[in-house]
């Protein structure tokens, strides 16, 4: 019992009631809560990145709602991927009852109610304003993610990419990428590259080509295009409140490699567009990465070492990731030991598999001297979790099973309508409800080939002349060679003529003379 009075001193220690930590919740001692064991997570180590895991049904989706919305009330914007589109409710105040009253009670944390700043976005633009990104920005590892390419086949494009950004053409939508595959490979680039990227064989290209007509036929194709999302437009505040962005996927549910790798192509231009701020008192944006475990299932290791990239640098953009998945295992071990915040639902083990991975999990925390980690991840019951987080020094503190406080918002979707005057009403469906054409590469390679197709209309007419030249000067043209028959028929006939006339006039004089 000294061990745990020691520990609970050690959270009570690091509880800062200023607003400079995210309240998660009290400490359990053997099923109880432990009301001054204040469970926090540093705002200042939220840049750190985090893990939120557990099986289907133990709480993660409202952990991670709790931490939106505290986030949001600190003014840190929120961006999260609504996979079922029950997050919207985030808008709206919950409704109190006696056991939310009960619970906040008990924890120290009085239960109040709140609605938050919300927008809607959605890659398809039916359950949202459109979230699109051009070709070129969402680039050839990403790409060849999405279509299921091999090393060869992503090679390529990656050749074609740089063929488009050497030559000034915009990749904006899969026609100007079409296009650009069909001029390279059986058209006029063709012995354009052949010395400077090497050919493109037809059986690669027709692949590729294939494969995108494919993507275009399920309807996903038009997240491609402009305006093109800007990131800025993530880092909203209103009131003082950051704005929690929401992708709704509901509608793409079973296209997960495709929004798990347009996910990772936002953190993608967001490292690439944000200047390096090193260590901030919070935040400049919180991404929360859900159904984790798709961005990495069977994942090639080009795009692997790119998600791996992002995630150890773009921390000093100011910028924090939290993966949300079942279980630890399901991320990568050069990513998981990047993620200093952990909070573990519950584990279970039914079966061989189940405790295998149960077995892993308890491996990547640290050891304890209060807990025997198996057994605690396997007897947490909803709304728990056991916790190790980094404090505002940056040390992982030690595990605590923890009872997680409520979110204070409607734990689950708003109405039809409401939601619709949310999309219609917001300052985005304006900028981004209708699609933007503009001169992109589609247009730039039709004017090259039929520029190419007339220069060579041009230079076989020319040869043509010069050839019919010199026939001329050697054979006899039809016409020619019908006169000159004519004449030579005229000649001998007036020949003929001559000879009888000569004749008959002889003949006559001798007559006389007789």
């Amino acid at each position: 019992m000294g061990n745990q009075s020691i520990f609970i001193e050690k959270i009570v220690a690091s509880y800062n009631p200023k607003g400079a930590f995210i309240f998660l919740g009290a400490g359990l001692l053997d099923g109880e809560i432990v009301a001054p064991a204040k469970v926090n997570l540093a705002l200042k180590m939220m840049n750190r990145h985090g893990l939120i895991a557990g099986a289907t049904g133990t709480g993660k989706t409202r952990t991670l709602q709790l931490i939106a919305e505290q986030l949001s009330d600190a003014g840190v914007p929120v961006f999260l991927l609504d996979v079922k589109g029950d997050l919207s409710g985030l808008h709206q105040p919950g409704e109190s009852n006696s056991a939310l009253v009960e619970r906040g009670e008990a924890l120290e944390w009085p239960f109040e109610p709140s609605g938050f700043p919300v927008e809607l976005f959605s890659l398809s633009g039916k359950v949202g304003n459109p979230m699109r990104l051009t070709v070129e920005d969402f680039g050839p590892v990403m790409l060849g993610r999405i279509l299921e390419l091999n090393d060869t086949q992503t090679g390529v494009l990656a050749a074609v990419f740089k063929y488009a950004e050497d030559t000034k053409l915009p990749l904006v939508d899969f026609t100007d990428l079409k296009k650009l595959l069909t001029y390279l490979t059986d058209g006029p680039g063709a012995e354009e590259i052949k010395d400077s990227y090497g050919r493109i064989s037809g059986s690669t290209s027709g692949t590729i080509l294939r494969k995108l007509v494919a993507l275009e036929q399920q309807d996903v194709s038009d997240i491609f295009g402009e305006r093109e999302f800007d990131i800025n437009d993530l880092f909203g505040r209103v009131d003082g409140k950051g704005v929690i962005s929401l992708l709704n996927i509901s509608d793409i549910q079973d296209q997960p490699v495709l929004f798990s790798t347009f996910l990772l192509s936002l953190l993608a231009q967001l490292f690439k567009s944000l200047p390096e701020v090193g260590d901030l008192d919070k935040p400049k944006l919180v991404f929360f990465f859900e159904e984790a475990h798709l961005l990495f299932k069977d994942a090639p290791k080009a795009f692997l070492t790119q998600v791996e990239q992002i995630v150890r640098l773009i921390r000093s953009k100011g910028v924090g990731i939290f993966f949300c998945t079942q279980a630890p295992t399901d991320i990568p071990e050069s990513v998981l030991g990047q993620l200093g915040n952990r909070v573990q639902h519950a584990l279970r083990a039914f079966t061989p598999n189940d405790a295998e991975a149960l077995r892993k999990t308890v491996k990547t925390y640290p050891r304890s001297e209060f807990y025997e980690i198996d057994r605690v991840l396997t007897s947490l019951g909803t709304g728990q979790a056991l916790i190790t987080v980094l404090n505002d020094k940056g040390i992982p503190t030690e595990v605590v099973a923890t009872h997680l406080i409520p979110p204070r918002a409607v734990m689950g979707p708003v109405d039809a309508q409401t939601y619709n005057q949310l999309v219609s009403a917001s300052p985005f469906y304006a900028k981004y409800h209708q699609a933007v054409e503009r001169r992109s590469a589609s247009e730039i390679l039709d004017e090259k080939v039929q520029a190419h197709a007339a220069k060579e209309a041009r230079e076989v007419e020319a040869k043509t002349r010069a050839s019919g030249k010199s026939r001329r000067s050697t054979r006899q043209t039809p016409l020619e060679a019908a006169q000159k028959a004519a004449t030579t028929t005229l000649a001998r006939e007036g020949t003929k003529l001559l000879a009888k006339l000569a004749n008959g006039l002889l003949t006559a004089m001798f007559r006389r003379r007789r």
